[in-house]
């Protein structure tokens, strides 16, 4: 995340001061060496050491150089701070009085005042968010630190996190604050703990109160000790340290928590149902995992070791899959796909059977797709749509003899020890079905894939992206007939004027009906209840 954390102190003496930077230091991009950029390290280092006297040049008197107090400073400038390593990343975060740059200086010296001077909220202490676009956008949570020496035994400081992305900061609002006040409770409850140890030794309310006062002469009535350094009020050693460490987890939390997408257009229905399987992943318990690993899982990708056949034999596209099985048994198979029913591939080289369903589920929307990979008995239909199975499973008699079922056997070819890279040198595939429809009308989607796939002038890739436009094409027709039919409830009549709307009708009309109404089921949560919501809402908006 391109942010930046500071703590800021208000000092009785000097005003609004920064105390403690960190910010994250982005590994540049690989290219070739400059002229001028081999000692780029070293000019980092050297401002390191300078971040101390970015506060000097910033004041034009040469006798406001000795205005640091004990209050006003956390690390000398001869401190070499403290630097993190983000091993995964490759992001360092450094930490010093001062950043390093001049430009980010100034840019930090500007919310410190702002937090502590006028932009407060009600109460002058908890979160505010303030910044315009030239100077960057700021969270700010201001606080109280007891001090039994100072004005109204308290003193005032604030964290600001300050970023460029305004959407982003904004958006990170209820993240940022439950974590930093955590740190300033840490902070609260152990300066409390010092002052009222301090305040049973030498209570400092007596003392001022029988003691005569003068504005002028108030610091050093205390003493000298108008301005404590935050560890002295804490009696933390390692304070500095410790804060490093929690705005370096800060800034790395709160970059990755969050992740843009570049989205063009409308997410498609695929989409929608991948964000909401993953959604349901991460919410489920772990016995629900434990639970779901003796199921079927939607795409899962099961690794059966070796398999029986070598590791080339496996269908690389669909037309590849076309050219294999024939003309015929491909539209036979692919028919099928279509229309819902359950392909079964039986066989024992589980990599072939794996990689014939990765080019099969294509042909249908991510939604209708459940997948069984390989397994030593029967599933069900409602359970998979794609199963596969060794040979010597045995099929039960009524999925054998139904309609909706096809059956493809992959059986091996005795070989006299040559190598063939030909799959039909390897296997005979033999597809079997109880249905007795004709399979040569329609639907008309994919008498348009066999359109793409037969033309040798495209190439795979171009296959493909048609592939996913005419997919989108009638996603959109399915759209359609869902709200008109299911959300609607318009009558038989009204959905075959649709249907010829959507060009549905005609030839291979019957195919093409059942694969609108397949398809249905492979609409995402999402898209239902919207159009669901929008309904109930235009009943309610006339009688009101």
């Amino acid at each position: 995340m391109n942010a930046l954390v500071a703590l800021c102190h208000f000092c009785e003496l000097h005003g609004p001061r920064t105390l403690f930077c960190t910010e994250a230091v982005h590994p540049p991009s690989p290219s070739p060496p400059q002229p001028g950029l081999a000692f780029l390290g070293d000019m980092d280092r050297e401002g390191d050491r300078e971040g101390e006297g970015l506060t000097m040049r910033a004041n034009s008197s040469a006798t406001q150089r000795a205005d640091m107090c004990e209050g006003c400073r956390s690390l000398p400038a001869s401190h070499p701070g403290f630097v993190s390593m983000d091993t995964e990343t490759g992001i360092r975060y450094l930490s010093h009085q001062h950043p390093r740059q001049p430009q980010l200086f100034s840019v930090v010296r500007q919310a410190c005042v702002r937090s502590l001077s006028c932009e407060v909220c009600p109460g002058r202490e908890g979160p505010i968010f303030f910044g315009d676009e030239q100077h960057g956008f700021v969270f700010s949570h201001t606080f109280f630190i007891k001090d039994s020496l100072a004005r109204g035994f308290q003193r005032w400081y604030s964290i600001v996190m300050v970023a460029m992305d305004r959407i982003y900061l904004i958006n990170s609002w209820p993240f940022l604050l439950r974590h930093l006040k955590l740190t300033i409770q840490s902070l609260q409850s152990t300066a409390l703990k010092v002052f009222d140890s301090e305040q049973g030794v030498c209570p400092q309310r007596a003392v001022r109160m029988n003691s005569a006062f003068s504005p002028a002469v108030f610091p050093h009535q205390r003493s000298g000790n108008a301005a404590r350094s935050l560890p002295s009020l804490t009696q933390h050693p390692n304070l500095w340290a410790s804060l490093h460490a929690s705005f370096s987890w800060l800034l790395k939390a709160c970059g990755s928590r969050l992740t843009e997408k570049l989205l063009e257009g409308a997410p498609t229905e695929d989409t929608l149902v991948l964000i909401e399987r993953q959604t349901e992943s991460q919410q489920g318990s772990k016995a629900k995992q434990r639970h779901r690993a003796h199921r079927p899982e939607v795409f899962c990708v099961v690794m059966m070791g070796k398999g029986k056949g070598p590791s080339w034999t496996k269908f690389r596209s669909l037309r590849h899959l076309r050219q294999v099985l024939g003309c015929a048994d491909f539209r036979q198979l692919a028919w099928h796909v279509l229309m819902g029913n359950q392909v079964i591939w039986r066989g024992l080289d589980h990599g072939l059977i794996q990689s014939a369903f990765n080019v099969l589920k294509a042909l249908l929307p991510v939604g209708c797709v459940r997948v069984v990979a390989y397994s030593s008995h029967y599933e069900e239909a409602y359970r998979c749509n794609f199963l596969g199975l060794s040979p010597d499973v045995q099929i039960p008699a009524h999925v054998t003899s139904s309609e909706f079922t096809v059956l493809v056997d992959v059986l091996n070819v005795e070989q006299g020890g040559v190598c063939d890279d030909n799959i039909l040198s390897l296997y005979h595939f033999n597809i079997s079905s109880a249905n007795t429809q004709p399979t040569d009308k329609g639907p008309t989607l994919l008498n348009k894939i066999e359109v793409a796939l037969a033309n040798e002038n495209l190439s795979v890739d171009v296959v493909s992206h048609c592939l996913l436009c005419l997919k989108e094409e009638w996603m959109n027709k399915v759209k359609v007939l869902f709200k008109f039919s299911k959300v609607d409830g318009r009558g038989r009549e009204d959905t075959q004027k649709v249907l010829a709307l959507l060009g549905a009708t005609g030839p291979g009309e019957e195919d093409n009906v059942r694969l609108l109404k397949f398809w249905m089921t492979g609409l995402s949560k999402t898209y239902k209840s919207h159009l669901m919501t929008a309904v109930r809402g235009g009943e309610r908006t006339p009688s009101q």
